[in-house]
């Protein structure tokens, strides 16, 4: 069992634009210290954590404005998910572009000296696993995802950019010329992986923009740190209908696309015709009957124009519209952006690199890319040779679920302050869901009921708690304290367990699709959980684990039949089936883990 981890010292940088942070551990609080944008607070004797502890952050108030009450944002790390974390004695967090660091000092067993001088360990007892072993792999590849949007006033930047990164709203300037800074990095801390950088465009009778944009490009190209670099740049022009006077390009935009290639190098860059909803409608009316009209419209008057000034026929480009009947437009922005950047962006061999997986973790509308990077991020180290691990050896079987555990969820970047996917509950659920692995096969769906979900519905109304399956209360057996060498079958359990884990997440996604910039609650976990719990999904999956039997020690069957069972053609059916006979819940409520 991990010893308690003692709490010697806390740090929060780069929080200018907070007014006051409390830090509260089992029950007490203790108020941190102001030094310029940093606060911090060191502990003599150090504070024993024991299941979590919190920050309680007030932001500094508007001068500007009439002043109104705002409540403390409250930031919960739990204990186990900080010890997968843990590099040395340190715990780093970035929360928006605050960056929380927790330093321990290193256990000590209380009683224990060691062995005396001459004495022998005995032969039965194995060492103990390295405290630092089991470091997540996401731990040194998750980073930022730095995009500059280019667009004038009026094409519709913020609504863009809160749809795909879930955010409720993108701190961009609202649309109105000379607001847009280009050097200021917007961030949210409902999407801590996005960095924005935001241009106003050329404007007519604004010429020195070109220059701006110009230099700021060239700067973040040449920096050093990938980090600094800009990862994307999205060209925003709103779709024109020359009958009402509109142009699609000013005479700046015309001078920057010329010069793109001098300027912007190898940056991934997308031109975005926006606003595509409104130019259907216009044509619709205008070419009725003609259902190839829309399309020639914008080959015509977009494609074409941007093609002459920058010479390039094969220029990366789509037309999107935020309204909900165009969401596939937006899903094709994001997957041509990701293409971008995957070949701009690559690391040795079969590494991961940093920037794509960052880009896949910002964007919250395709959940198939955090699947795949899940899937890459385990290939590269924890997923290899579950039956054999080096990695493992002498680690109990909590301690290397754990780590597994912790890059799935890190890829999927749900906005989850209080860390409930990263919690003790949540943890010890799905280990509880891998002992269902081996249990008689017996129908699992719920009876059918009213006022239930489906894929595609959002729930509303607060109709009843979301209980848990019974079994899921239970104690969780011996074997998950158990050293890995030690157990039979172990290849099985990390089966389920990543497959299990995946698939809830996949619901859970899907469940709050529309509700992206709003704060995780443990109910819409419950729902998902209970969805995939009870679903043929799960009994299929448990069924084809129970039965796998590994024949060859050439090459990796485990991991092969993992990444097998993970993608799926129809996954939007089975979540949709999945989610059937489940009852209405109030998603933002936040029930306990047990009601």
């Amino acid at each position: 069992m991990a010893l308690p981890l003692e709490l010697s010292y806390v740090e929060l940088q780069n929080a200018k634009d907070i007014e006051s942070i409390c830090l509260e551990v089992d029950g007490q609080k203790y108020d941190l210290t102001r030094n310029q944008d940093t606060f911090s607070k060191a502990f003599h004797p150090p504070l024993t954590l024991g299941s979590a502890l919190s920050f309680s952050i007030s932001r500094n108030k508007p001068r500007l404005r009439r002043p109104r009450r705002s409540d403390p944002e409250i930031v919960t790390f739990s204990s186990d998910g900080i010890l997968p974390r843990l590099r040395g004695q340190e715990f780093q967090h970035l929360w928006g572009k605050v960056s929380i660091k927790l330093v321990f000092e290193r256990p000590t067993h209380p009683g224990f000296t060691g062995p005396s001088a001459g004495s022998t360990v005995p032969a039965n007892i194995p060492a103990p696993a390295s405290s630092e072993g089991l470091q997540p792999t996401t731990q040194d590849l998750i980073a930022h995802f730095r995009v500059l949007i280019v667009g004038k006033s009026g094409v519709g930047k913020s609504t863009l950019i809160n749809r795909i990164f879930g955010v409720e709203t993108a701190s961009v300037a609202k649309d109105r010329p000379g607001e847009a800074l280009i050097e200021q990095e917007f961030t949210s801390p409902q999407n801590d992986r996005l960095i924005l950088h935001d241009s106003k465009g050329f404007e007519p009778a604004d010429g020195g923009n070109y220059e701006t944009v110009r230099s700021f490009i060239e700067r973040r190209k040449n920096m050093r740190d990938i980090k600094d670099q800009l990862h994307a740049v999205w060209l925003c022009f709103q779709m024109p209908i020359p009958t009402y006077g509109e142009r699609l390009l000013e005479d700046g935009t015309e001078s920057f696309l010329r010069l793109r290639n001098d300027v912007l190098g190898n940056t991934p860059t997308i031109v975005v015709f926006t606003k595509h909803d409104r130019v259907d409608t216009f044509m619709r009316h205008k070419m009725r009957g003609d259902p190839e009209a829309g399309q020639r419209y914008l080959q015509e008057f977009c494609i074409q124009p941007i093609q002459h000034f920058t010479g390039d026929k094969d220029i990366a480009h789509v037309a999107v519209s935020s309204k909900p009947k165009y969401v596939q437009s937006l899903e094709e922005l994001i997957r041509l952006t990701q293409e971008k950047v995957s070949e701009s962006f690559t690391s040795p061999g079969n590494q991961v690199s940093p920037v794509p997986l960052a880009a896949a973790g910002a964007q919250r509308m395709l959940p198939t890319l955090k699947v795949n990077f899940s899937i890459d991020v385990g290939k590269q180290r924890y997923w290899k040779a579950l039956g054999t691990s080096a990695n493992f050896w002498g680690h109990t079987m909590r301690d290397c679920l754990a780590v597994i555990h912790t890059d799935i969820v890190s890829v999927w970047n749900f906005y989850d302050p209080c860390q409930y996917l990263d919690s003790k509950e949540f943890r010890d659920m799905m280990m509880h869901m891998v002992e269902r692995v081996d249990a008689p096969v017996e129908p699992n769906l719920p009876p059918p009921r009213s006022n239930t979900l489906s894929g595609n519905a959002i729930p509303l109304v607060a109709l009843a708690p979301v209980i848990l399956p019974l079994n899921v209360c239970f104690t969780l057996g011996k074997w998950v304290h158990e050293s890995y060498q030690r157990l039979q079958d172990v290849p099985k359990m990390f089966m389920a367990y990543i497959v299990d884990l995946t698939h809830v997440l996949e619901i859970l996604f899907s469940l709050t699709a529309r509700m992206m910039a709003k704060q995780l609650t443990r109910t819409a976990i419950k729902l998902a959980y209970k969805a995939y719990y009870h679903s043929e999904w799960m009994t299929f999956i448990h069924t084809d684990i129970r039965y796998f039997q590994c024949s060859s020690t050439a090459r990796d069957e485990v991991l092969q039949k993992i990444t097998s069972m993970i993608p799926s053609h129809d996954r939007v059916d089975r979540v949709s089936r999945a989610l059937q006979g489940m009852p209405q819940s109030d998603l933002e409520k936040d029930e306990e883990w047990a009601e």
